[in-house]
């Protein structure tokens, strides 16, 4: 008896392959998805206030399973875009592993049981920004801006910043400066992050139709927004110390980092690669803004676990 289930992927070339476990979970975006749960803890730990470590963990784990449901659902509306695109061709709608549908319900159900969940175990201000969160990134910036405008990451760039603020107003039930200077850190940090990428993969996203702004504006002006980003998002990394509401550990770490990002960002607009396989300076700048944010969010959270 033949238990094969036919699909009809994004890319029209039928399938029989059976989805398990694995394919929903690609849905959810993993690599994204760890990121910003990454920075969504550092801010809850940031946070003032105390909270109950199974309480803590119910907050990440929404936060999760609600980036999680943005991804699905951002796999939901872009399966034609995956199935032309070489670094997405293989996920698991374009694949002809899951059906539309089935990644609709999954991220619809994702995300209204993590906005439910965190309203009721924490707090509503939280539960309300995570809602916040997912709509801006499936509306806003997936149905909305992304196949209309090169500002696609400008904009769109607040989606993986709300995260923080809802990390932030889990614990403490209010978002006060230094939450949307956080989500201001994110906000800034995703054009010279994405755009890095963007940069090496421009004939993938031109394939497909998507008016980044390496298709629309060329790679010299998007070198120089990548510089100017960057030189906007440095000295926004330095505020709490500067604002007092961080010590100076925290905003030597930043400045450290800040130098050592500009310095990339600056070798990026010099560079003069067309081929993507000439693009050193590209590739180092992405791979180094992974490890920056990350550093980054560490280094606040050490300046308020370990000092007085």
């Amino acid at each position: 008896m033949n238990n094969s289930v036919t699909a009809e992927p994004a890319s029209g070339v039928p399938s029989t392959l059976l989805a398990d476990w694995r394919d929903y979970f690609a849905l959810l975006k993993p690599r994204v998805m760890t990121l910003v749960i990454f920075t969504a803890a550092c801010a809850m730990v940031a946070a003032p206030g105390e909270m109950h470590p199974f309480l803590a963990f119910t907050g990440i784990l929404c936060i999760a399973v609600a980036a999680g449901a943005a991804g699905a659902l951002n796999q939901w509306y872009e399966a034609d875009i995956d199935a032309v695109m070489k670094r997405t061709a293989r996920r698991p709608l374009p694949a002809g592993k899951l059906q539309k549908p089935e990644a609709l319900a999954f991220g619809v159900i994702l995300g209204t049981g993590s906005v439910a969940v965190m309203g009721l175990a924490l707090n509503w201000v939280a539960a309300a920004w995570l809602a916040v969160s997912i709509l801006f990134y499936v509306v806003v910036y997936t149905v909305w801006l992304k196949r209309r405008t090169p500002q696609n990451i400008v904009i769109g760039g607040a989606a993986g910043a709300f995260p923080v603020i809802c990390g932030w107003a889990a614990v403490a039930g209010e978002t006060p400066l230094m939450a949307w200077i956080l989500f201001s850190i994110i906000f800034l940090w995703t054009p010279p992050h994405f755009w890095a990428l963007a940069l090496f993969m421009e004939a993938d996203y031109a394939k497909a139709g998507v008016p980044m702004l390496p298709v629309t504006h060329g790679l010299k002006e998007t070198r120089r927004q990548i510089l100017g980003y960057s030189a906007l998002l440095v000295p926004v990394t330095i505020a709490p110390s500067l604002l007092g509401l961080a010590d100076w550990a925290y905003g030597g770490t930043a400045i450290t980092l800040g130098v050592i990002f500009m310095a990339m960002a600056w070798n990026v607009f010099r560079s003069s690669a067309t081929l993507a396989a000439d693009m050193v300076a590209e590739k180092k700048l992405f791979k180094f803004s992974l490890l920056y944010l990350a550093c980054l969010f560490g280094a606040l959270v050490a300046d308020r676990l370990l000092l007085p």
